[in-house]
């Protein structure tokens, strides 16, 4: 071919482009004109994907079939307006060319995503870091925080400051956990980088996993375990992974990262944070692997490093139900349990993770024993609340009920109340019995207050129950447990 021949193809080619430009609605889908001289340095669509040194023939903007606009949006209504325009979404919906995403930084550093993250930050109420600046004095001066933040960020200066490490009692035991809690800016800035990532991330993560993701929770992980073990799947898995906050490996937790997204400054930010340095009294240490349970960032990226378990076990026909890092696999045989749990240490070897040696196990639901999962104990075919569940509800009653209490009965039981009705909302479907021992409980408790602001002494106990039944605190407001269950489930009797 010649030269003109040559100039005259490629001038057809680009027209071609343009014209599918400006028929499509939505997201660019734009034909890449290289020459053989191109190299792979070469740009594309601001939206993401790689460009090839071949011509690349691409679908229209918007094929034949295409959902409208209005429906994706309604799809993807939890994410960032501001972020995540029609454009983006739908192609979110689509894939983007290449299967990645470039071009991130500036939707992160924007003003509007800055905003909202920081409303999702004051929403969280949470403590202040090493800097010692709370939430409200963050506020004070939050438009000239928020452009320092962005400005910092454009221009690459900015730095995460160190993470302030305190431990916190595990429920129901004595041991504590570590909680990492980053300042407030910090806090904003991861944030708005996850309301840039998470959709990319969430459009392809499996179905069983429902920890820390939009439009699910605990409840519809229970559900999917309660309906497994009533259609015969009783062999159960029950999974524990040792400190997984704290080993995941950054290589391969980036490299996970890197299949989605190539801007070098979000893997930038994203490595920044990962490494960022923990404050406990006077010291201060790198961490090399792991990220901190308490940053904004961290469920993200604890899910997007189990997912290819997920989708492993999900190929291999195991019914498992994950939420972050607790997990259970439903089988309907001993030997399909065996196989599942050989698969899954097999999976976490290579990951670089470690199952529990003792917490994970293999039990028969059938039997006595069952397993524990999201605050319920399973087991015969009933759920309950699990032990640790019942102490530390106990334990924050007996706060709140003390006999030294100087507040008046009403206000106790209104607190009381709060308490309660969390706490009944969460297990309303455990067996009946469990909550008339409760309420018997709590009323002890307070015919103990009662008791000692007459100048008796020790528990409520004989006279005091016929001077201080049931309907005495029924009076005041208190609520019943075993009322409320009756109401909300009639037709259970288990």
């Amino acid at each position: 071919m010649n030269q003109g021949d040559l100039l005259v193809t490629e001038t057809v080619i680009l027209e071609l482009a343009q014209c599918r430009r400006s028929a499509g609605a939505g997201v660019r889908a734009p034909i890449v004109a290289t020459k053989g001289r191109n190299g792979p340095g070469a740009k594309g669509a601001q939206e993401g994907g790689d460009v090839t040194d071949e011509l690349k023939q691409l679908p229209d903007a918007v094929p034949a079939g295409a959902k409208p606009a209005g429906e994706i949006r309604a799809r993807w209504a939890w994410v960032e307006a501001e972020v995540w325009t029609e454009r983006m979404l739908t192609a979110l919906e689509q894939g983007v060319l290449g299967g990645k995403w470039f071009s991130l930084m500036d939707k992160v550093y924007a003003l509007p995503n800055l905003r909202q993250a920081f409303a999702g930050v004051k929403a969280n109420r949470g403590a202040a870091g090493v800097d010692h600046v709370t939430v409200k004095e963050f506020e004070r001066h939050l438009e000239a925080n928020l452009e320092k933040l962005s400005r910092t960020l454009r221009d690459g200066s900015y730095h995460p400051q160190a993470i302030r490490r305190v431990w916190i009692p595990k429920p129901g035991s004595r041991e504590k956990r570590p909680l990492g809690i980053p300042t407030v800016r910090d806090r904003v800035v991861q944030a708005a980088l996850r309301a840039v990532l998470e959709p990319i991330f969430e459009r392809d993560f499996a179905a069983h996993s429902y920890g820390f993701r939009p439009n699910r929770g605990c409840k519809d992980a229970l559900r999917r375990v309660d309906t497994l073990l009533r259609a015969g799947y009783s062999w159960v898995v029950d999974a524990d992974l040792k400190s997984y906050f704290d080993t995941i490996p950054h290589p391969a937790l980036l490299a996970r990262m890197r299949e989605k997204v190539t801007d070098s400054k979000v893997l930038g930010l994203l490595e920044a944070f990962l490494t960022q340095k923990v404050m406990e009294t006077a010291e201060r240490w790198t961490p090399e692997e792991g990220t901190p349970q308490g940053a904004v960032i961290s469920p993200l990226l604890s899910n997007l490093y189990l997912d290819p378990l997920d989708h492993a076990m999900a190929v291999a026909g195991f019914e498992m139900v994950r939420y972050a890092d607790d997990f259970v696999i439903l089988c309907r045989s001993e030997a399909e349990a065996r196989a599942a749990l050989e698969r899954v240490q097999g999976w976490t070897a290579q990951a670089g993770l470690q199952l529990h040696p003792v917490k994970t196990r293999i039990v028969d639901a059938t039997q006595r024993g069952g397993f524990d999962f999201l605050g319920y104990h399973f087991e015969r075919g009933k759920r309950w609340p699990r032990r640790k569940s019942l102490d530390k509800l106990k334990d924050t009653i007996r706060a709140q009920t003390r006999r030294t209490h100087g507040h008046s009965l009403p206000a106790i039981i209104t607190n009381l109340n709060r308490t309660l009705s969390g706490w009944f909302e969460y297990f309303k479907h455990s067996r009946p019995f469990i909550f008339a021992d409760l309420d018997r409980w709590v009323r002890r408790r307070l015919r103990s207050i009662l008791r000692h602001r007459r100048g008796g002494k020790g528990c409520g106990r004989g006279w005091d129950n016929v001077q201080w039944p049931p309907a005495f605190f029924a009076e005041h407001g208190l609520l019943s447990l075993s009322a409320a269950r009756a109401l909300a489930c009639p037709s259970s009797r288990r």
